[in-house]
């Protein structure tokens, strides 16, 4: 199987690969500390970053489960649309879209996780 992937060869694919974890989690903290500002914590970058140590909302939204149907369709529909990508362009073409279509889905799915810890920790 010559189509069949294991981990990335070359450091420019590791550095993409970092790049798209590096943009979710700054979503993540982008999306915690819009929301502590809005409830006019006094330090909104602590409270975000205080985020993740609440065990009451990690534990009902843990990180690599789907807790609801609206993370499964929107990691779906997100790693669909950019295989679909990938696979039907080649070249310039494929550099250009990919830089414009994984940064959108990869903070999409930041959101659809942040909304699912913020549901969670509010008990709705």
């Amino acid at each position: 199987m010559t189509l069949a992937r294991s981990l990335p060869d070359d450091a420019t694919e590791w550095w993409v690969l970092l790049g798209a974890l590096a943009l979710y989690v700054l979503g993540r903290w982008f999306f915690a500390w819009r929301q502590a500002r809005r409830e006019g914590d006094a330090r909104p970058a602590r409270a975000a970053f205080a985020e993740e140590d609440d065990a009451d909302a990690v534990g009902a939204a843990s990180t690599g489960g789907f807790r609801s149907y609206q993370q499964f369709l929107g990691f779906v529909a997100g790693s669909f649309l950019v295989a679909l990508t990938a696979a039907l362009t080649d070249g310039r073409l494929r550099v250009t879209l990919l830089w414009t279509v994984v940064p959108p889905v990869v903070v999409a799915l930041a959101y659809l996780d942040f909304r699912q810890v913020r549901r969670a920790r509010s008990g709705v």
